[in-house]
């Protein structure tokens, strides 16, 4: 049997979280496009026949310029080094350049097997894919290259093919129902903030964060009510989230809700309250409360 740890990595909006999602067959991550929504490393675990492969879905890597995404970036470079495959995420509809010859050097020392996953063929040409390949070869060598989509599906069992193939014989690591490490709490507050950056512009994505403030656990009478603070750094920003007469923060607590109550298999009351902080992403309580993980020393 093999079983073993899989790093995702990739630059921001590379499709690591829906990669992973697909790879699992449950969301444990939230998507959106836009960029940096992964803010903490996610484990999840598939289970089958052939063996267990340990997911980590990793922050995309990029330059920091807050604390926030020093500890974001933190995370997927410690991920490089601790995993038994590697698999680089790259956005096949994007040209390469200086961002993805700096993700290659990183990934440089690593000892662990890595796999080019060509994602987002279902937006590009299969010849355009052919250039996109020799430029990456030429950088590094990879165990193998596996043009995907994410979003579809297509091309994903190929890659798990590939995983198996890589990882070493040994028993499972956790459970076989075990699907990931992140807590109820941490769940919800993500779900939260998928919906903001679903129905808000694109300036606030940077800005905004979630963190639960109160977990009432009713599943026992088929409830569970939720109050979670919205943080953005400005009072302008603070309008956008509310919109005229209350309208945008109620399309998003109203989305929000009917994804908690599919994650919870129950009915859900959530109250949402929009904060203004200015700096809240240089701010290490409230980064700890979102669960961006400092650093491992």
């Amino acid at each position: 049997m093999k079983s073993g740890f899989v790093s995702l990595i990739g630059r921001p909006n590379a499709g690591k979280s829906t990669l992973l999602n697909q790879l699992i067959g449950e969301k444990i991550a939230i998507v959106s496009d836009k960029p940096q929504t992964t803010r903490t490393r996610i484990l999840g675990v598939r289970t089958d026949a052939a063996g267990q492969m340990v997911f980590l879905d990793t922050p995309g890597i990029h330059r920091p310029l807050h604390r926030m995404n020093v500890r974001m970036v933190d995370q997927a470079l410690d991920a490089i080094g601790t995993v038994d495959v590697l698999v680089l995420v790259v956005d096949a509809a994007t040209p390469p350049g200086g961002g993805d010859r700096f993700l290659l050097d990183r990934i440089g020392g690593a000892r662990a097997p890595v796999i080019l996953a060509l994602n987002k063929i279902d937006l590009v040409t299969k010849p355009s894919l052919l250039p996109l390949i020799e430029w990456y070869r030429t950088r590094r060598p990879f165990a193998a290259v596996v043009p995907l989509s994410a979003k579809t599906g297509d091309g994903v069992d190929l890659l798990v093919a590939e995983l198996v193939a890589g990882l070493p014989e040994g028993e499972p690591l956790y459970p076989p129902d075990y699907l990931t490490d992140q807590p109820e709490r941490v769940l919800a507050a993500e779900l939260v903030r998928e919906q903001v950056l679903q129905h808000t512009a694109d300036e606030l994505p940077f800005t905004t964060g979630v963190v639960l403030d109160q977990f009432d656990d009713q599943r026992s009478r088929g409830l569970v009510r939720l109050f979670a603070s919205i943080y953005v750094e400005q009072p302008s920003q603070k309008a956008i989230v509310i919109g005229r007469g209350g309208a945008m923060i109620r399309r998003i607590g109203s989305a929000a809700r009917a994804e908690l109550e599919r994650l919870f298999d129950a009915r859900v009351y959530l109250e949402l309250h929009v904060k203004v902080r200015p700096r809240w992403r240089d701010d290490e309580r409230v980064l700890d409360e979102m669960g961006v993980s400092p650093r491992r020393r």
